[in-house]
């Protein structure tokens, strides 16, 4: 990861899609940079184009105009089987609803994406996962199911789940948004400690206060950016290189509110 440089590029993007009712434009014109190592938050009403700029920036969705860049890759560019292995080395993607297989295990859910990307030899895939869901304080919980795991431990699993394959960008789309409040801030604790050890992050979020504790705030209306400032507080991440193994720390995670039981 390279600090100070643009490490995201977007360059005059427009999305647009056919409806009923004739052609919808979810984003428009939209120029952005961001550098290796920020905390970006993305906010704006429903309907905005935040969740299509993230896509677009995970190479889940591509540009119907301009470009998209991301460390070296024209993400744009890629075709569909390009995009799926470029996502599964260089992306974690955390979800609101937290997406778990439910059928495996915390420990197997975190080692599915090693499984399909075939990023760490085999050997080497069962203590990774260990390790991951150390770090998020779930060691002990590694046997489990989904169902079994309340809303908190189960997002922790999917973050531990989205560092799987070391990407250097996490994007997550509303990843507090089905958790309460102490939860929630404990899961953005994990997300800041992770910006700390050299990862980029940006996130979609409708709660502005987590938003404005970003060290960057992206406002979008009618598909367009009107608002790009720093948030309340910046992250403060070293110039030298990240830690060997970028995850966050036990303590940090500890401070979980597991106390509801599953949703």
């Amino acid at each position: 990861m390279l600090y100070g440089m643009a490490f995201i590029r977007i360059q005059d993007v427009g999305k647009s899609f056919e409806t009923a009712a004739g052609k919808f434009f979810a984003l428009r014109d939209v120029c952005l940079s961001i550098e290796g190592g920020e905390f970006v938050a993305i906010v704006g009403k429903s309907g905005s184009g935040k969740s299509t700029l993230l896509n677009l920036v995970a190479g889940i969705d591509r540009p119907t105009q301009g470009t998209v860049d991301v460390g070296t890759t024209a993400v744009h560019r890629l075709t569909e089987n390009q995009l799926a292995a470029w996502r599964g080395k260089n992306v974690g993607v955390v979800f609101q609803f937290f997406q778990l297989m439910p059928t495996l295990t915390a420990i197997e859910n975190v080692m599915l994406p090693m499984d399909f990307r075939g990023v760490w030899p085999p050997r080497e895939r069962l203590d990774r996962a260990r390790r991951l869901l150390a770090d998020v304080a779930l060691g002990d919980q590694a046997a489990k199911l989904p169902a079994e795991l309340s809303g908190g431990e189960q997002q922790r699993v999917a973050i531990a789940r989205a560092l799987a394959n070391d990407p250097p960008l996490i994007v997550a789309d509303e990843p507090t948004g089905n958790l309460d409040s102490r939860t929630a801030d404990a899961v953005f604790a994990l997300f800041t400690d992770l910006v700390r050890h050299g990862k980029t992050i940006v996130f979609v979020t409708h709660d502005r206060d987590l938003a404005s504790r970003a060290s960057r705030l992206i406002t979008l209306s009618d598909g367009r950016i009107v608002d790009d400032t720093g948030g309340a507080g910046r992250v403060p991440v070293g110039a030298g290189p990240p830690a060997a193994v970028p995850v966050p720390s036990a303590a940090a995670a500890a401070r979980v509110d597991d106390g509801g039981g599953p949703p």
